[in-house]
């Protein structure tokens, strides 16, 4: 049977379930239900998992395109779709169908012998993207260390940066993922947190700001400038017009990488199968992930040109699952449906669709709409500073699933095959959700 949630205070980011008989949540005037079966699996989460993440109390076990199922049946609309690793819906059956059928035959070698899918799939990934090489690895946090040591080669082999002196520049409010290496160039305070030590040779300059990327570019030890063409974790902030081209130009100029991290906004998930291309620029340093399989198993890659690819040599760098049999064979078919069913096009209507109707909802609680593509989100403007929370919360028990970013901003970021009628519907569920935070 359900029982219901009292109010009470508590801070978004320290949201430690420590008895799930009973959930606090700040200034909340609508019932959360939370069935005893769904209870359930929440108290083994809290009992033998780490605390390191502060998920919604859903409990989820199926999923179909754009909708998922938690374990007491109910529906939902995937407003998050894995931080953009669903692009092609739940389940996509031709990604299942490529999964099951190279399941049976070889899903691991290791790179210590080739496979008959890893060249395959080199070839079709490279000429889907124009590069002439490619590393997979499998998360996208190995992605981009991958194409910072790549960077950090080229710099020391090519360009002639004198050694261990090579600096790499990246923007504030940047998330490129949590190793040490990764967190030390991180203005997130979260994903600091005292984790140290940190590692040296990165300057952080603010995002969308060209005047300062040439400055930076003044020393001659610049390698590399690694970005997101939109930065997602931020709250989807999206660059002026003409930022890409902007950066192109000043490291073709000044012989700096251009490094573009395209894991999330990539992929089709802006209206074009990569967000550099809605300025048509290529990068030096492709960074791919997430949607790669299409939410199916971790699979990342980095493409570049022979120039920068080359320079790391047999046994410099490595993964043990990087390009095994089963990613590459998923990851193939993850991306013909991107093109086979057109998603980017898709993508483009329906997120132009989905930010006029919520500018036309007027709520005095939504202070900006901002996005390209199917990758938007809302800023909150309310008195309480957990509103963006609770709105999440609300908007679950109304049948949509979305999460805040950094407090106040909502991701809403549905599967690529959303339908017109499946937007509209969305939006009147946000509409019904905002009511809540006028109580």
């Amino acid at each position: 049977m359900p029982f219901c949630l009292q109010t009470e205070r508590i801070n978004v980011y320290n949201f430690i379930l420590y008895n799930f008989s009973v959930f606090n949540f700040n200034n909340m005037n609508s019932t959360i239900s939370i069935t005893e079966n769904t209870q359930y699996y929440l108290n083994l989460e809290e009992k033998y998992g780490a605390h390191n993440y502060h998920p919604l109390p859903v409990v989820l076990n199926s999923g179909e395109g754009v909708f998922l199922y938690d374990v007491d049946g109910k529906k939902y609309y995937d407003f998050l779709s894995g931080y953009s690793a669903v692009n092609q819906g739940h389940c996509h059956p031709k990604i299942i169908a490529s999964l099951l059928e190279q399941a049976q035959k070889l899903t691991l070698t290791s790179r210590a012998f080739h496979s008959n899918v890893l060249g395959e799939f080199e070839k079709y990934i490279t000429g889907y993207f124009g590069y002439d090489k490619v590393l997979p690895m499998n998360s996208g946090v190995e992605a981009v260390e991958t194409a910072i040591k790549l960077s950090r080669k080229w710099a020391y082999e090519v360009k002639g940066i004198p050694k261990g002196k090579a600096k790499i520049i990246v923007c504030n409010g940047n998330f490129h993922g949590r190793t040490i290496n990764v967190i030390s160039f991180s203005s997130d305070p979260l994903a600091k947190n005292n984790y140290g030590p940190f590692v040296d040779g990165y300057e952080m300059i603010p995002h969308n700001d060209l005047p300062a990327l040439e400055k930076s570019f003044q020393d001659e030890n610049v390698a590399a400038f690694l970005f997101e063409p939109i930065q997602g974790e931020a709250g989807v902030v999206v660059p002026d017009e003409g930022y890409y081209k902007g950066i192109k130009a000043l490291c073709v100029e000044y012989n700096v990488l251009m490094v573009a991290d395209e894991i999330q906004c990539g992929l089709a998930r802006t209206g074009k199968i990569l967000a550099c291309d809605h300025e048509n620029v290529r990068p030096d340093i492709l960074i791919l992930g997430k949607a790669l399989s299409g939410g199916v198993l971790p699979v990342s890659a980095v493409l570049c040109d022979d120039e920068i690819m080359l320079t790391i040599k047999p046994g410099e760098h490595g993964s043990t699952y990087g390009g095994n049999p089963l990613a590459c064979a998923v990851a193939m078919t993850a991306l013909q449906v991107l093109k086979d069913e057109n998603m980017a096009a898709n993508a483009e209507v329906m997120g132009n669709l989905l930010r006029s109707e919520l500018e036309k909802l007027n709520s005095p609680f939504i202070l900006k709409v901002r996005g390209k593509g199917l990758l938007n989100a809302i800023v909150i403007k309310h008195k309480n500073p957990d509103a963006a929370w609770e709105l999440c919360l609300a908007l679950k028990e109304n049948g949509l699933l979305a999460k805040p970013t950094h407090g106040d901003k909502i991701r809403f970021a549905p599967p690529l095959v959303i339908t017109k009628d499946q937007m509209h519907e969305c939006i009147s569920i946000i509409s019904k959700s905002l009511l809540t935070l006028e109580m």
